[in-house]
């Protein structure tokens, strides 16, 4: 059977990944001068993946390596993965000669909102600006359940929960605002302390009490403004009247005149072709789906002779995958390594073991080990979110796996004949036509009685000839030297028993 070349499909991707892993630095980025350097603006847009990660990880190296005075994150999301959230806030908080700018703008094909995972990652930077009529907040993380979208265990609410404030913490934004975005538990209280506007939790106005006694300070109670079991949203208006949003600029002409910036030159940076490639073939859907060809594929050349068409598609789509994974910085040589040992250990329990066992149960373990390993970027979950990522990709990948077992069954039985499954069947016939036929029921017990002699040494299997027929015999345990004369005592099926006489 012919097979596909897919070598120079694999080599051309492997071209795109050392691009991805070692861009050129841009010309701009080496000729501008620092007093002269251009604004970067980001755009954070749509779902919150690892494929916009490794955008944003890329954007902010550009921008620093320009020597730019600020980076101005446009945001506009519904939220996404917790764990790619936190490790853009990680980024945007190691910027330090550069201004960190959160914008979250409103125009027509924008939605104009920073909520959840969006949320986080405006409170990582060191200013928040906000168009008028734009909102922030309801940054409470939520899973996939068969019944819906549902809340997270509390360890995971309070691991986000303590981030925010973190985050709310080192750029001087009010703690109690992040929480509330993130806990439904929190309840937002507005306070004057001698005139001054506070936003505080309800847990921490005993402390401010008695902190006012001890001061002689007037402390006021204000409005309650997120009471407990809702979520904290606040609008652009509210974010600069409670004193954490900087400005509620309509344009990006007037947040750079904002942020004193005004005659700079700006470079807005967008997603290329291949981060958009990248995006496609890493997200859940398309990873899944070539997940569950390659299995299916990759079962099928296995049981079948020689290599051919499965083996091809096997290759192509777990090329993919580990590609797309170690663009995103999610795959090794280990991930690798397990998958190829998985695939062997399979091969040696379908061709060298009889039944299925531990070679094979070892080898699907392997397998979907490595396939859960190439979706994220840690072997063994140490934190509470991470212990969720490991779930939810081990989750994927096991009902990956039970869908292809169960497609391959469904191909076995009702597309047996068709032209890529005969391969995988016996069609051949043997017609008496060509000379094939069938032996008489009693044609093998007539033996019994029948004396020959042994042509070789029967130890205690050989061959002896029995009426002038060259056959195959064994003795009860005995050893017959060549040459012996031996008796038929026995025959059953195609086992012929012998003794010497």
């Amino acid at each position: 059977m012919k097979t596909i070349r897919v070598w120079p499909l694999l080599l051309m991707m492997l071209l795109m990944l050392l691009m991805q892993l070692f861009p050129s630095p841009p010309a701009a980025a080496q000729e501008v001068p620092a007093a002269e350097a251009p604004v970067y603006v980001v755009p954070i847009q749509g779902e919150i993946d690892r494929a916009l990660m490794v955008f944003i990880r890329r954007s902010i190296q550009q921008a620093v390596e320009a020597e730019t005075p600020a980076i101005i994150f446009e945001i506009d999301t519904f939220g996404g993965r917790v764990d790619s959230a936190l490790q853009i806030t990680t980024l945007i908080g190691s910027v330090e000669d550069a201004l960190t700018v959160a914008y979250i703008p409103a125009n027509p094909a924008m939605t104009g909102v920073s909520w959840s995972a969006g949320a986080l990652i405006s409170f990582s930077c060191q200013a928040i600006y906000m168009a008028p009529g734009t909102s922030i907040g309801a940054a409470a993380p939520v899973f996939q359940s068969p019944e819906g979208m549902e809340m997270a265990p509390e360890k995971v609410v309070s691991a986000v929960r303590t981030q925010m404030a973190a985050l709310a913490e080192k750029n001087g934004y009010s703690k109690a605002v992040a929480q509330a975005m993130v806990d439904s538990d929190v309840e937002l209280l507005e306070v004057f302390l001698d005139g001054e506007r506070r936003l505080i939790s309800r847990e921490e106005l005993p402390d401010l009490e008695m902190e006012a006694r001890e001061s002689g300070l007037i402390l006021e109670t204000g409005k309650t403004i997120s009471r407990e079991g809702k979520l904290l949203s606040l609008t652009a208006g509210e974010m600069e009247e409670y004193g954490i949003s900087s400005g509620s600029p309509a344009s990006q002409e007037a947040l750079l005149t904002f942020l004193g910036l005004g005659d700079a030159e700006i470079v807005a940076l967008e997603a290329s072709v291949p981060d958009q490639i990248i995006s496609a073939i890493t997200g859940s859907v398309l990873t899944s789906l070539l997940v569950l060809v390659g299995l299916i594929a990759l079962y099928l050349e296995i049981t079948s002779p020689g290599f051919g068409v499965p083996g091809t598609i096997a290759i192509i789509c777990f090329a993919i995958v580990f590609l797309g994974s170690s663009m995103l910085g999610t795959v090794a040589s280990l991930e690798l390594l397990l998958f190829l040992l998985g695939v062997v250990l399979l091969a040696v329990e379908i061709f060298l073991i009889p039944g299925f066992g531990v070679a094979g149960i070892s080898g699907i373990i392997l397998i979907v080990f490595s396939l859960v390993l190439s979706r994220q970027d840690f072997i063994w979950p140490e934190f509470s979110w991470q212990w969720d990522q490991f779930q939810s990709n081990l989750l994927m990948v096991g009902l990956t796996l039970l869908g292809s077992i169960a497609i391959f069954a469904l191909i076995l039985k009702f597309f047996p004949h068709a032209p890529l499954f005969k391969r995988l069947i016996l069609t051949s016939v043997q017609s008496n036509q060509e000379g094939f036929v069938v032996q008489e029921p009693n044609a093998a017990s007539l033996l019994v009685g029948r004396r020959g002699v042994s042509l070789t040494s029967l130890r205690p299997a050989g061959k002896a000839e029995i009426d002038e027929q060259v056959v195959q015999v064994e003795t009860e345990g005995e050893f017959v030297d060549k040459g012996q004369d031996v008796e038929v005592i026995e025959v059953s099926g195609n086992r012929i028993v012998v003794r010497r006489l």
